[in-house]
């Protein structure tokens, strides 16, 4: 069992003891914290919270205490029910509400669930927002309504449609284009939320003939959720069945977007922000940020065009944050996390999957051509398991020192930039686990890197 308090929310397991895992109790203990916090911040007389959810099992009872929590806090609450995670944030900002809570563990397995928070302009809360939201909990000063002062609750329909709309309006989503390569696309959406509205999404696009595989969001998901190569077998092989042009995956709230090529081949999660971005910087100009964690070839693609690159530390809430600094036109996470502020400040699938049609209709290429268009650099992701008496900072600090000879960048965890490649090293927010990303010019190149620090992390060769 866990709970786990992060910058990304509050997520953990369902069942067991109470400060354990993520109980109705802590539930409440949380949502209330949340709405104590906004109210300390908004200085209203009314406040409305936004409430969606994905398909997981566990959400329609998480959601049921979230709202009646709300209520009993005084707070309105208008219920979206089943919505991937950038509706309701764009739903926050359209509605002029007050914040949002977004029920999803993203693309953690089915015991998994967690509150995403979020501020009035449908953002996450800042680590500082974070940390208060945090103490209010644990202090529990909590004041909750009478009976006359108690929130309203409703329910609401028609947000996605909302949301796709938005996407449509988009000046660089060439529909004409698109409508005329006469696409057949292959989803898998890992039977959540993505399998309700990317439907209507591509339809809307022009896509000619829409496969769907996993799309009865009942929750039980078909394979492991996250989108990685390992776990998109079925959509790959149906891709080269069918005869599609290509195939997108999402994992269950829709944040995160994985390409197939038409052959089954893997574009690559890291290559899904690189692709859009070169064809919005194509068409607007301007600068791109990524996490520390992400390929250097965004890096290479925004100085193409005339750009500036930055890095941030992992964490939607912390790319937002550089990309507001440095005015960039589009960014993102190497996971497959599109985010353009044209549309809003989240990542968001549905603008992925728009701008990545657009830019391949215009191009006129397959998708495996269009793919070796960008660089072939490999990237390879480890993990190494944390025991409860792990000193995380003490490794991390003798990595630093070790490698104090290259470009070390300590900005969160540690990235060592090797003449042959990079390193990053960082403790995750939302697992108990220290990740280890690595990139090369080729496979070898990136895993040698990797294991090399394994090696010295394992046997503590700094001693």
């Amino acid at each position: 069992m866990a709970l786990i308090k992060s910058i990304s929310g509050i997520r953990g397991t369902i069942g067991g003891k109470p400060g354990e895992s993520l109980t109705p109790s802590d539930i409440v203990k949380f949502t209330s914290a949340y709405a104590a916090w906004l109210k300390k911040h908004t200085g209203k007389n009314s406040y409305r919270v936004i409430v969606g959810r994905d398909a997981r099992i566990s959400g329609h009872m998480v959601n049921q205490i979230v709202c009646g929590t709300l209520t009993g806090m005084g707070v309105d609450v208008t219920d979206t029910g089943l919505a991937s995670t950038p509706t309701v944030e764009m739903a926050v900002q359209s509605e002029k509400a007050d914040g949002g809570i977004i029920i999803t563990a993203s693309h953690n397995p089915e015991e998994w669930n967690a509150l995403k928070l979020l501020d009035k302009h449908g953002e996450f809360l800042t680590a500082q927002a974070g940390e208060e939201l945090l103490e209010i909990a644990e202090s529990e000063y909590l004041n909750y309504a009478g009976v006359f002062s108690l929130g309203k609750y409703e329910t609401r329909n028609g947000f996605d449609k909302m949301h796709i709309e938005s996407v449509l309006d988009l000046p660089l989503v060439n529909t004409e284009v698109i409508a005329g390569r006469n696409f057949s696309v292959v989803i898998d959406c890992v039977n959540s939320v993505g399998g309700l509205i990317l439907p209507q999404l591509l339809k809307a696009l022009g896509v000619k003939e829409v496969i769907e595989i996993n799309c009865l969001a009942d929750g039980r998901f078909a394979h492991n959720p996250e989108p990685l190569p390992e776990h998109l077998g079925e959509l790959s092989a149906k891709v080269v069945e069918s005869n599609a042009d290509l195939g997108f995956a999402v994992d269950p709230d829709v944040d995160r977007l994985a390409i197939v090529n038409e052959d089954g081949s893997m574009f690559g999660e890291e290559y899904t922000l690189v692709a859009v971005a070169d064809y919005v910087l194509k068409n607007e100009p301007g600068n791109t940020v990524s996490n520390l964690s992400s390929t250097k070839a965004l890096k290479e693609i925004t100085e193409k065009h005339g750009g500036i690159y930055y890095a941030s530390p992992v964490g939607e809430v912390n790319v937002v944050t550089e990309m507001k600094l440095a005015g960039a036109v589009i960014g993102g996470e190497g996971n497959g996390g599109i985010i353009y502020p044209d549309l809003h400040y989240g990542r968001d699938a549905l603008a992925g999957i728009a701008l990545f049609l657009s830019h391949l209709a215009e191009s006129g290429l397959k998708c495996s051509e269009l793919r070796k268009k960008y660089p072939g650099y490999y990237l390879s992701k480890n993990k190494i398991e944390l025991s409860p008496e792990t000193d995380t900072g003490k490794i991390l600090d003798n990595i630093k020192s070790r490698y104090a000879g290259y470009p070390v960048n300590d900005a969160d965890g540690v990235r060592i930039d090797f003449p042959e490649g990079w390193v990053h090293l960082r403790k995750s927010n939302t697992e108990p686990i220290i990740r280890i990303y690595s990139e090369g010019n080729d496979r070898e190149q990136a895993e040698k890197l990797a294991s090399m620090i394994i090696s010295e992390i394992k046997e503590g060769t700094w001693n």
